[in-house]
């Protein structure tokens, strides 16, 4: 991948708003390709800015946060999400309440 696919997902990333979440796969469509739901994966695990891009409002598409979250582990991604309003139950997020639509 190069370096300005990073750059698209991470701008994607920016958009996303406190108190909601987006997919992988929704990141890797309005990024322009669909089928780079891991390669979001790999670029927000080498987040280079994690004050300016909140890869921790980006869960599966069942809502469930990462086990592997890069800065802090799951425990971590889960009280930044909660002290920005979302909730969630046994570790996943209610995407039909929370799932940001992308515009």
């Amino acid at each position: 991948m190069s370096e300005n696919s990073y750059e698209r997902i991470y701008d994607i990333v920016k958009q996303i708003p406190k108190g909601k979440v987006a997919t992988y796969g929704l990141v890797a469509r309005l990024a322009g390709n669909p089928r780079w739901s891991r390669v979001v994966g790999y670029a927000l695990h080498v987040n280079p800015d994690p004050a300016s891009i909140p890869c921790h409002r980006v869960a599966n598409r069942f809502g469930q946060v990462s086990s592997a979250f890069a800065f802090g582990g799951e425990n971590m991604q889960i009280r930044l999400l909660e002290s920005e309003g979302v909730t969630l139950t046994d570790g996943r997020v209610d995407l039909s309440e929370y799932l940001w639509d992308g515009l």
